[in-house]
């Protein structure tokens, strides 16, 4: 087999925090928190494509983002010493579609994305426990995208436990703002002390967000985008970010709502998943080379 020739396209999606309750502080800083994770059908796309040159590069280049700081190189370069031949490289080309800054994980999904793909090209051979191991160093939020399911999380997103959950559809609004993660954790107003739940109690609450209200008191687009969406149903926000979503039963129902959505904001129709199309493609990756691995050797 001719590895040097490989080329692997993965879809690289978000997720939705369906609700995300801050139950404390640790002493280094991090919040323990709890929150519930879903995939959503909306995807970035990475074009991975092994070498033999021992190098990374990577494409296009982010404006005001240099590559060592992009977090896809990063994860190339936290699975280097893994790698079953030391020549191996890879050039990796983003698509991009997931608004940055929106709390829907585009940069921890890439980075998952990343280790996926590479674990696999570069026949590194770890397991998705010991993937998400490595990957919290990025980010909390990449040991889900890792591990490919929706999840009820904890400690700082690291601590996962799959479940089942409705798959509505979803408006997704990004309003014109960029959220900083750093400036809402850091806000003296932010909840602390929401009481901890069990999962049981999770799958059936409503639920709520403790950073809602502080980025809406930084971000006046996003709060007129919130003002507006809950005339709608239960607006909610995900994550840290500056994206909104309401739950629909129907496709009809949420492209109705989307159709009346101002043009100011960007808006999306997309539909909740409880496994990562990710893992579903790189399954159909491995069969194919398997099948044409097959091929060659009659």
């Amino acid at each position: 087999m001719d590895y040097s020739i490989k080329m692997m396209r993965l879809p690289s999606p978000a997720k939705l925090n369906l609700f995300l309750h801050i139950i404390g502080q640790r002493d280094d800083g991090y919040h323990e928190l709890q929150t519930l994770f879903q995939f959503i059908d909306l995807c970035d796309t990475l074009d991975i494509t092994l070498t033999r040159d021992n190098a990374l590069t990577l494409t296009p280049t982010i404006d005001g983002l240099p590559s060592e700081d992009n977090l896809i190189y990063k994860a190339a370069k936290l699975l280097m010493p893994f790698r079953h031949d030391t020549t191996f490289g890879a050039t990796i080309h983003l698509t991009k579609q997931l608004p940055m800054g929106g709390g829907i994980g585009g940069g921890s999904s890439n980075a998952a994305t990343t280790l996926l793909a590479l674990n696999t090209l570069w026949r590194c051979q770890l397991s998705l426990e010991e993937l998400a191991h490595l990957g919290v160093q990025l980010g909390a939020d990449v040991p889900v995208f890792v591990m490919g399911k929706s999840a009820f999380a904890e400690g700082v997103g690291e601590h996962l436990y799959p479940v089942e959950l409705e798959t509505p559809y979803y408006l997704l609004i990004k309003p014109n703002s960029h959220v900083s993660t750093g400036q809402i954790f850091t806000d003296k107003c932010l909840t602390r002390d929401t009481p901890p739940i069990r999962i049981s109690h999770a799958l059936t609450l409503a639920g709520h967000n403790d950073c809602l209200d502080v980025v809406l008191k930084h971000y006046p687009d996003v709060n007129e985008a919130y003002q507006w969406l809950k005339h709608y149903g239960d607006a909610k926000l995900t994550g840290t970010g500056a994206c909104l979503f309401l739950a629909f039963d129907s496709l009809n129902e949420a492209q109705k709502v989307k159709a009346d959505t101002p043009e100011k904001w960007q808006s999306y129709v997309c539909h909740g998943l409880n496994a990562s199309p990710t893992h579903d493609a790189l399954k159909q990756w491995i069969k194919q080379v398997d099948i044409d691995d097959g091929s060659e050797q009659h």
